[in-house]
């Protein structure tokens, strides 16, 4: 029987097998593991960032909605409550928009910061082998 919570634990036994001189295999793989998992870190980051920019134009559209409904109340009749209407869509058109450049500049620092952090990683392991010989 397989173990669910451990994908790499068949790959490491069969690596295991193979005995090359020089060559730390356990070390390989668990190396390649953390690559994956730096990969799932950036990727949980992205679909986190794209679950918020989903709630952010919902409540965008739903603010817009309210707002539409609210003008209509206003009528034809008092054109600077229409300006001031307008002027305040504007603003919140504007704020919006920087919320949800917020949310994606987040979600790329976040998203990099997980692979810049295993890349690091990654040239140090890089470095450590190579200096065994």
């Amino acid at each position: 029987m397989t173990d669910q919570t451990n994908p790499f634990g068949d790959l490491t036994k069969m690596l295991e097998q193979f005995k090359v001189q020089g060559v730390d295999m356990s070390a390989l793989v668990e190396s390649r593991k953390k690559d994956i998992e730096a990969i799932v870190e950036a990727n949980k980051s992205a679909y986190n960032a794209m679950q918020a920019f989903a709630r952010k134009q919902t409540e965008m559209l739903t603010q817009a909605m309210q707002d539409i409904e609210a003008a209509t109340k206003v009528g034809a009749t008092d054109p600077s409550a229409h300006a001031e209407l307008a002027r305040n869509a504007c603003l919140k058109a504007v704020e919006d928009l920087k919320d949800l450049a917020e949310i994606a500049r987040k979600s790329q620092v976040d998203a990099m910061a997980s692979l810049t952090k295993r890349a690091n990683e990654h040239a140090s392991e890089i470095k450590q082998m190579l200096s065994r010989k």
